[in-house]
């Protein structure tokens, strides 16, 4: 089901003093579906514990499933899943994968499709269709898929046919050698990384843009694949990456750690309204790009430690209601995922700030550049956007309004605008369930955390 068909308004509670609260956040997104891909390329089944159970990794389980790969939800606890790829090794081929509005779905698992037994149709939600994809697809032709697009190049609906041999195949070729731009998402690099182990001699990858975007995610997926018993290196200053030949498998048993990018709204939430916000089972190091958040909140006036309570380690944000500071010039090449929390933040800061580094973020679930303008401005701020980012320009609180809020079924713009609205009374947020994409239950957390 697509996610703009509810437009049923919800009124973003106004906080009415400090907060002082203790959210636990699910599972991480980005750490979830990379490790049901990676359980899918084994061949032993898995068991993924503290799965993130959301509308992105339920269309991920229900992509694998459709190639053959069994998804088993613990009867008691649904956050535990076992995965066990094919018996055969071979997904499979002649089936329908709904991607919906899912960039990890559209850009990791049509990389499955090159060792499925039969051509592989993929389809979305209709904001999907104006997703980037073609450099993710140019990749696998570059590897001997066959690419039939049926609407416009480069973007869903499409169908890809595995080639007859696999490049490497012959034992004499060696690695396959790929050139793709991938300036647009670091997601077509990592769709590619997750595949290149089963490849007979490997994958030799380039990115031929000037600027990587998000590459604390390339490093997370390097890292996950050498997690499951790969080979992948990284040049990032000559941008390329060589995947070792090789069989993968994960541990018999993971955790998946929170989604830390999750835990900034929650977090930020203290610096707009003042008071005290937890996370438990804050991890002491990460390959998230959230892990940046901390220092990033830092950076604006909150205090941060990391107390312990019963072996459990907590990240604790605490600030005075008010006393944000803007950032100035700010780069947030590393983090961009949290440029909509951090724009929130920066609505009530004591200066500007200019955001870049971000210019990708045009092709994420929305132009999330252009709506956030959008909405700064709906509310009577002031903002603009800039060839690679955006510019807060903070006005004062009061001349700050209620107005009904586009979330654009995104849910980084719902939990934006539920920020705003913890210090602008009146406002209203379009589809605030769009935010089932990764928090099954944000209304419930963030209502819980006013109380």
């Amino acid at each position: 089901m697509s996610e703009t068909n509810n437009p049923e308004l919800w009124p973003a509670p106004t906080a009415n003093g400090p907060i002082n609260a203790t959210v636990t956040i699910p599972g991480s997104k980005s750490l979830s579906n990379r490790y049901l891909i990676l359980a899918a390329l084994g061949s032993k089944p898995v068991k993924l514990v503290g799965l993130l159970r959301s509308r992105d990794t339920e269309l991920m389980m229900g992509a694998l499933t459709a190639l053959g790969v069994r998804c088993d939800i613990d009867p008691d606890v649904e956050t535990t899943v076992t995965v066990t790829p094919p018996d055969s090794g071979r997904f499979s081929g002649n089936v329908d994968v709904y991607c919906g509005l899912a960039g990890t779905v559209m850009r990791f698992v049509p990389g499955l499709a090159l060792f499925a037994d039969g051509p592989v149709r993929f389809d979305g939600d209709e904001q999907a269709y104006a997703r980037p994809m073609k450099p993710v697809l140019d990749g696998l032709e570059q590897l001997g898929a066959t690419v039939d697009y049926h609407g416009e190049i480069g973007r869903l609906p499409f169908t890809i046919t595995p080639p007859a041999q696999l490049p490497g195949a012959d034992g004499a070729s060696g690695a396959a050698h790929v050139a793709i731009d991938s300036s647009g998402s670091s997601q077509f690099i990592s769709g590619l990384l997750l595949i290149g182990s089963r490849l007979p001699g490997g994958l030799l990858l380039t990115h031929t843009g000037e600027k990587t975007p998000s590459l604390p995610h390339i490093r997370m997926t390097v890292a996950d694949v050498n997690g499951a018993g790969g080979h992948a290196l990284a040049d990032e200053n000559a941008r390329v990456w060589t995947v070792q030949p090789g069989a993968l498998q994960l541990p018999e048993r993971v955790v998946v750690e929170p989604d830390l990018s999750n835990a900034a709204p929650f977090l930020g939430a203290a610096l707009i309204a003042g008071g005290t916000v937890r996370v438990p089972h804050w991890p002491v190091e990460t390959t998230q790009p959230g892990g940046l958040l901390p220092g990033y909140l830092e950076r604006m006036g909150a205090t941060v430690t990391f107390p312990e309570l019963d072996g459990i380690r907590y990240c604790e944000v605490t600030a005075a209601a008010g006393a944000i500071r803007g950032l100035g010039d700010f780069d947030l090449t590393a983090a961009g995922e949290i440029a909509p929390s951090l724009a929130a933040i920066l609505v009530f800061a004591d200066a500007p700030t200019r955001m870049i580094g971000i210019g990708h973020l045009r092709g994420h679930e929305t132009n999330r550049l252009e709506a956030l303008v959008t909405e700064i401005r709906r509310v009577g701020g002031e903002a603009r956007e800039l060839p690679d980012g955006i510019e807060i320009t903070p006005v004062p609180r009061e001349q700050l309004h209620g107005a009904v809020m586009e979330s654009y079924a995104d849910h980084r713009m719902a939990t934006f605008a539920a920020m705003i609205g913890l210090a602008v009374p009146g406002v209203e947020i379009v589809n605030v369930a769009t935010t089932r994409k990764t928090l099954p239950d944000f209304v419930g957390m963030w209502t819980g955390m006013l109380m």
